[in-house]
């Protein structure tokens, strides 16, 4: 685990080289010597995933906490004081520990700073929670509107990757392609193993659950495939014209949705009205044999009835990079459950939004927030998750 952290003021000060050495603030933390006392401006405070050697090679991987999101510089040339770590899980790590007196709050999907009610009420100075990526469900939402905390992730930041990956995995289930590759590698070559679970992807139904901006992605670039028909579940139903674009139907009962389909995947925010959603009850109704794709959260689906699923062939494959812990244990049952012939698992980390090009994006957005922020400036209203004291989205479950 590692913490990264500088001061302003100290840097102008032109402390010498020596005053500035890294030093160990307990066994596995690492930050430069600072006069916190003396800090300027607000203390900013990160939570991103360990980028290791790869990220020390890649300055593009901007999400990592080596590269800190590329805006330590700017924040400290403002007289910030920004602090980066990796280290979030329990009562003696960095995370909180430092949010204790933090103003600011930024974190990501891929390695959520889990943000909970309880951390809220010791947080006294937190006033804005910023989510470099999109998807906010790792904060608690009710808790930071009581509290008049604002609530902003960088929108649209990330749809295209998570649409590209729902593609692929869809295919790579549909096509039996992990265990085709497995075979190549152990040095065996038996086509009809792979070839007796593989289909093709036209002339069958395929449905969408939650049709926001990554669901109407992921319609429009299955429309070359020639499906048999496209659906889509979702409470908000999508305007008539962009429907007809689609060629997509709209199911307004999920049971009903999930037993027409072949394939079904999920783009729908984690909040109370998803969590759980796919259960043992609802896999019940899917067409025996179906795929199941989830790039949404993993707590929509839940973790043993969807692992049973796999094994009893209701379901045939089941792909994705969301895990309902992240990271996720090493024996979590997701990341070794198989279907009766060996495959259907199309499992992988939590990467499908953070390439490089959504990095960028999502660095380039949280700058964005933070400057508006900064300067008083109105906020993309796309942005808005939490406003002062209220939801400003439906994004997160129907609301009065």
């Amino acid at each position: 685990m590692s913490v990264l952290t500088a001061s302003a003021s100290a840097l102008k000060r032109n402390l010498s080289t020596s005053a500035n050495a890294p030093r160990m603030l307990s066994g596995r933390t690492l930050a430069p010597t600072v006069n916190r006392t003396s800090s300027a401006g607000l203390k900013i405070l990160a939570v991103l995933y360990k980028g290791g050697e790869a990220a020390t090679q890649e300055p593009r991987l901007l999400g990592a906490v080596e590269n800190q999101l590329g805006i330590r510089e700017w924040l400290e040339s403002q007289g910030h004081e920004y602090i980066v770590t990796d280290d979030k899980e329990g009562p003696n790590s960095a995370f909180q520990k430092h949010l204790k007196d933090t103003d600011i709050l930024i974190t990501t999907p891929f390695h959520p700073g889990y943000l909970t009610r309880e951390l809220v009420a010791k947080a006294p100075n937190l006033k804005l929670c910023v989510t470099a990526g999109v998807g906010s469900d790792h904060i608690d939402l009710d808790a930071a509107a009581a509290r008049d905390i604002e609530v902003l992730e960088v929108t649209g930041s990330n749809v295209v990757s998570v649409a590209e990956h729902v593609l692929m995995s869809i295919l790579l289930l549909v096509r039996n392609f992990v265990p085709a590759h497995e075979q190549i590698a152990r040095g065996d070559w038996q086509v009809s193993e792979v070839a007796r679970n593989a289909f093709d992807l036209e002339g069958k139904v395929i449905g969408t659950l939650g049709a926001g901006r990554i669901g109407r992605l992921v319609l429009e670039r299955l429309r070359p495939f020639n499906p048999k028909e496209l659906l889509y579940y979702d409470y908000n139903p999508l305007p008539q014209e962009t429907a007809t674009q689609l060629g997509a139907r709209r199911v307004e009962d999920l049971k009903d949705f999930v037993s027409q389909c072949d394939v079904v995947t999920i783009n729908a925010p984690l909040h109370d009205g998803t969590r759980g959603l796919v259960n043992a009850d609802l896999l019940s109704h899917f067409k025996k044999g179906a795929w199941l794709v989830n790039t949404a959260r993993g707590a929509i689906c839940n973790t043993e009835d969807v692992a049973a699923a796999l094994k009893s062939g209701q379901l045939r494959g089941y792909a994705g990079d969301v895990w309902n812990v992240q990271p996720a244990p090493k024996d979590h049952p997701w990341r070794t459950m198989r279907n009766a012939l060996g495959g259907g698992n199309g499992m992988v980390p939590h990467y499908s939004g953070t390439t490089l090009d959504a990095q960028k994006r999502y660095a380039e957005g949280t700058k964005k927030i933070l400057e508006n922020y900064f300067q008083g400036k109105p906020q993309r209203p796309a942005d808005v998750i939490i406003g002062r004291g209220k939801y400003e989205t439906t994004s997160y479950g129907q609301r009065k």
